[in-house]
């Protein structure tokens, strides 16, 4: 075994240049896939955490048919008081459920006394918020930032375009106009607590105020509440945690109609980058495809050239008692040794890149928030490189290999 990875080191030593960039083209190829990844994986999870961390927890909880109407956030469609109750029992005893957050989200007329604009609330109880939402403080760039005590009965937390366009400041006083379930018109003064950055870009128009205060804006006079919010423990176990929940939700029913009375949404299902998601995992896997399409091309091309290349070679060791299984060994070797070499030096390139991309520190911005690249070394993507190389090698030496090993002595020595 040993004489025959000699002979094939220096019989790929013997094509210097062919060899150079055949191995540089699967190097560059390697290299791609686990820098591209690292890139992809680390942008999806910032991403991902801005939003979960930030704004929508890792899933939600709705009366069935809220979400297909969310963009009017309606008020008509709260969960009960007495099933706020066996959500609640169901949560607190769950062991996944690190922790969960009641809401009522509505839209408001907000105004101060000069300009008038419209506006989305999210009324919270601050420090059930804070723990699912535990990003969600660090957006507030004036005002209170206490996680318990960010809003408090009586103020707001307003946005950062409100507060610019119209020229409100912290401490100021505005007034909110709503419409309740029953079309009864409120208005209630509030007072800046807060100024936050909006994770929906600088259209967005999303506020906070104390659960209570919407009650009372709204006339609620029970304990209903449109959606619950819920940070997990493991997130890597989300689908399977939601799968969970929907069960144990599932024999609660509406009072009149029997049907399911709850609704449950992971993330993914409630915000829209969930598509660019799907899409960075698909070019992830296009970089793949493209990898294997590069070793198999590069590999079969240049056993094939080393085999027609040899005919006369080939003859002549085999004519000498030289076991075709060995000459198939050959050129197999041949092949391998030079997809392993060149996985190995793609993933020496690779990981250095990568390091030198963490060390540099590159910010990108989403939405109005400036994230910070922080690619990890995917450790399952330099495996898989390497394994997919040395099966493609294999496979593209194969039949190259094969010609090589079954050709008669006498019609290779008579092709010289």
């Amino acid at each position: 075994m040993i004489s025959i990875l000699k002979i094939a080191w220096r019989n790929l030593r013997r094509y210097t240049r062919r060899t150079l960039l055949t191995s540089s083209l699967i190097t560059i190829g390697v290299a791609l896939v686990i820098i591209f990844s690292a890139i992809g994986n680390s942008f999806k999870s910032e991403v991902i955490g801005i939003l979960t961390n930030s704004n929508l927890g890792d899933l939600q909880i709705h009366k069935h048919g809220y979400v297909g109407s969310i963009d009017n956030l309606p008020l008509d469609l709260t969960i009960s008081e007495p099933n706020l109750h066996k959500v609640r029992s169901l949560l607190n005893n769950h062991p996944e459920v690190k922790a969960y957050s009641e809401r009522i989200r509505f839209t408001a007329m907000v105004s101060n006394f000069s300009q008038t604009t419209n506006m989305r609330l999210t009324a919270i109880y601050p420090e059930k918020e804070s723990q699912v939402c535990t990003d969600l403080v660090e957006r507030i760039k004036e005002g209170e930032t206490n996680p318990e005590i960010f809003v408090a009965p009586g103020s707001i937390v307003i946005p950062l375009n409100i507060s610019k366009g119209m020229n409100v400041k912290l401490g100021d006083e505005i007034v909110l106009v709503a419409t309740n379930s029953e079309g009864s018109v409120n208005g209630m003064t509030f007072k800046v607590a807060g100024i936050s950055e909006n994770i929906l870009g600088p259209q967005g128009k999303d506020g906070y105020i104390h659960l209570e205060d919407a009650r009372a804006l709204l006339r609620i006079e029970s304990a209903e509440i449109t959606e619950i919010a819920i940070k997990l423990n493991h997130f890597d176990r989300l689908d399977q945690i939601t799968l969970e929940l929907k069960s144990q939700l599932e024999p609660i029913s509406g009072e009149k109609t029997g049907k399911p009375f709850f609704e449950v949404h992971t993330w993914e299902e409630l915000s829209p980058f969930a598509s660019i998601s799907k899409i960075v995992t698909l070019l992830i896997v296009v970089v793949r495809i493209v990898l294997v399409s590069i070793v198999l091309i590069s590999i079969l091309n240049v056993m094939m050239m080393s085999v027609y290349e040899r005919i006369g070679e080939i003859g002549t060791i085999a004519s000498i008692g030289t076991l075709p299984g060995k000459i198939l060994a050959l050129f197999l070797t041949e092949g391998l040794m030079l997809g392993i070499l060149s996985a190995l030096i793609g993933n020496v390139i690779g990981i250095g890149i990568i390091l030198i991309i963490n060390a540099v520190k590159i910010n990108f911005q989403f939405g109005m928030m400036t994230l910070s690249l922080a690619p990890a070394i995917p450790v399952a993507e330099t495996l898989f490189s390497v394994i997919t190389v040395v099966l493609i090698s294999a496979l593209a030496s194969l039949q190259p290999a094969l010609k090589a090993a079954r050709m008669e002595p006498v019609d290779a020595l008579r092709h010289v």
